[in-house]
């Protein structure tokens, strides 16, 4: 896929997950969160010619990304997106934390698509 589609998927994630927010639904917009930023990751990637199909790799792009941007605290926004992640499954995570780490997630993603 391209940078394109990749940012395609990322706008349509991002608003898929307000919706789902306003219905109360947080296991659902957790994961539309977390597929978010890996979309975002994914086009930053794809321009790099380097292609992310398991969590451990995007796992290494963000620790990659961290050390080129340090100011953005990458690792620290992936630990977010990953307990969103598992919030999917598991449904553990309260109102305040999702929409807590939507706001990291949200912003890390801004940052680095501005660069």
């Amino acid at each position: 896929m391209s940078k394109q589609d990749y940012l395609r998927l990322n706008a349509k994630y991002l608003r898929e997950a307000e919706e789902l927010i306003e219905k109360k639904d947080y296991p659902q917009a957790s994961e539309k969160i977390w597929g978010a930023f890996v979309e975002a990751l994914k086009a930053i990637a794809s321009e790099r010619g380097i292609s992310l199909g398991t969590h451990r790799s995007i796992a290494i792009f963000v620790t990659e990304l961290d050390k080129e941007y340090p100011d953005l605290k990458l690792r620290e926004v992936f630990r977010h997106a990953e307990s969103l992640h598992v919030n999917f499954y598991e449904d553990h995570l309260p109102e305040d934390y999702v929409i807590e780490s939507k706001q990291v997630i949200l912003r890390a993603i801004e940052q680095l698509l501005a660069r």
